[in-house]
């Protein structure tokens, strides 16, 4: 199986910067010396969460790979943490293994599997953080977002655990908010997190959904997006839930097709 054609290009600005790009795609930057810079947005705002969380190391899963932002970052900020990435791209794993110095990160496991082969794999109860961050392309799998596979993301999560989601979706936001009612009836807890242009569906980007059997911290969570450099706002309760509207969750076998970004995107 192939997976598209892979490139890393180094950041002119930053010594140490480097973006992953699939098909012309870009996937993730890091710092291989500051693994806290965070260049997108939208990684930003998943930190933000994490940083939320309690205190100390966290045993988290990582459900689609790329250049392992997320990992070096927790692993950075929380040391001690352990990682399962689940990859389905065995040679983008070796890539990053060699040409991103991934051995530097501690505590790291690769599953090389899709998505919910590589869950079915994972221990219930075993994470304090799930990440689903995975596209082929710019385009979430859509298997990767019923409510069966939700089911077994909330199996991996301890009671307390956080569900951090990244999906894009452009005008009218359908997509979304069928992921959105996905992820509530798993979940009795959801925010959702966006810069107001994308949350208002003007234009194609991504979205965060943060999601716990527990309590968020929506306060200080509201707080730090509304600080960021795009002042993103964090959607919950009734406002969610007039947000998500009439739409519904996503069974297995669906006819739903999940949004391609507008050429100029990336162009």
């Amino acid at each position: 199986m192939t997976f598209g054609e892979v490139e890393l290009l180094r950041d002119l600005d930053r010594q140490d910067g480097w973006v992953l790009s699939k098909d012309g795609v870009p996937q993730s930057y890091v710092d291989l010396q500051d693994p806290t810079f965070l260049d997108f947005e939208y990684v930003r705002l998943m930190a933000d969460v994490i940083d939320l969380l309690p205190e100390g190391p966290l045993s988290c899963v990582h459900v689609g790979g790329g250049a392992c932002t997320i990992p070096r970052y927790v692993t950075a900020t929380r040391p001690g943490s352990r990682h399962i990435v689940i990859e389905p791209d065995g040679l983008l794993v070796n890539l990053v293994r060699e040409q991103l110095d991934l051995r530097s990160v501690p505590r790291l496991k690769v599953i090389v599997a899709g998505g919910r082969e590589g869950t079915a794999k994972v221990w219930d109860d075993s994470s304090d953080l799930v990440v689903l961050d995975a596209f082929t392309g710019a385009t979430m799998p859509v298997e990767l977002a019923t409510a069966e596979y939700m089911g077994d993301l909330a199996r991996v999560l301890r009671p307390d655990g956080t569900l951090l989601v990244n999906m894009a979706d452009g005008k009218g936001l359908a997509f979304a908010k069928r992921l959105l009612a996905t992820v509530c009836d798993a979940f009795r807890h959801v925010a959702l997190l966006a810069e107001p242009g994308i949350m208002r569906g003007r234009r194609f980007g991504n979205l965060i959904v943060a999601a716990s059997r527990t309590e968020l911290p929506l306060d200080l969570l509201s707080r730090r997006a509304a600080g960021g450099l795009t002042q993103a706002r964090c959607v919950h309760g009734e406002a969610l839930k007039n947000f998500i509207g009439g739409a519904y969750p996503i069974k297995d076998g669906d006819s739903v097709l999940a949004p391609v970004p507008p050429p100029a995107v990336f162009g």
